[in-house]
């Protein structure tokens, strides 16, 4: 329970102060923590990142950081991708999920560490940002994880909105493509541990909160290196555990 709770705080402040990062933490947790299998841990982080990402969205949104035009399009090209990703995924035997998960958590953690200045950006059309979006629903769908971590940089860098603005908007892609990926992932929820996954979820939702006031007092380049660095390790002991095992 301890854990749960510990693990559900953290997973909100990333996702309330980033964005995203939710599921790249809390799969880990799950798994190493608190013993779920890969499969269960990708359904079970799915199910806490909606939850968080829909409560941290209706925040921003008050503070008018949502584009919700932008984050529409994003998010429905990634809703058929998700869903076809969260069949196979199912097919997918559990050494394979593990290290792909780490591959795509240390890709994203090294992204997150270099500084990538916002006036970096280029304005890209709409072809530009259904193509990224597909891309993170198949990710979504796959390996179990929201895709806030790699839409963040997307709408920085692809589509040229401000840092601030693309974590609001962030969160609605999220909580859709989470939505998308478990709908296709059927009755598998049925079997999760809902005595961890209750409290988990919810220190999540009270964690995203303070998640958002901290985005709005710490520069956004120090949380977004401080993040970077934790999941740098975190994808590293995964990928040495998958190599051992």
């Amino acid at each position: 329970m301890l854990i749960a709770l510990a693990g559900g705080a953290v997973v909100g402040l990333a996702l309330g102060a980033l964005g995203g990062g939710g599921s790249v933490l809390a799969v880990p947790v799950l798994i190493y923590l608190l013993g779920f299998a890969p499969p269960a841990a990708a359904t079970a982080s799915l199910l806490i990142v909606l939850a968080t990402s829909a409560t941290a969205l209706f925040a921003h949104a008050r503070d008018g950081r949502v584009r919700w035009g932008t984050g529409a399009l994003f998010a429905a090209a990634g809703l058929v991708p998700a869903a076809l990703g969260g069949l196979l995924s199912a097919r997918l035997p559990e050494w394979l999920l593990t290290g792909g998960f780490a591959l795509l958590a240390g890709v994203a953690a090294v992204r997150m560490v270099r500084r990538a200045p916002e006036s970096a950006a280029v304005r890209r059309g709409a072809p530009a940002v259904a193509g990224a979006g597909a891309g993170l629903g198949a990710v979504t769908g796959v390996l179990g994880v929201g895709g806030g971590f790699l839409t963040v940089p997307a709408l920085v860098q692809i589509v040229g909105l401000r840092m601030r603005v693309a974590v609001g908007t962030s969160l609605l892609v999220v909580s859709v493509n989470a939505l998308a990926a478990l709908l296709a992932r059927g009755g598998t929820a049925g079997t999760l541990d809902w005595a961890v996954i209750a409290p988990f979820a919810g220190a999540a939702i009270l964690g995203a909160w303070d998640g958002r006031r901290l985005a709005a007092k710490v520069p956004g380049e120090t949380l977004r290196r401080t993040f970077g660095a934790v999941l740098l390790g975190v994808s590293a002991l995964m990928l040495l555990d998958t190599a051992l095992g």
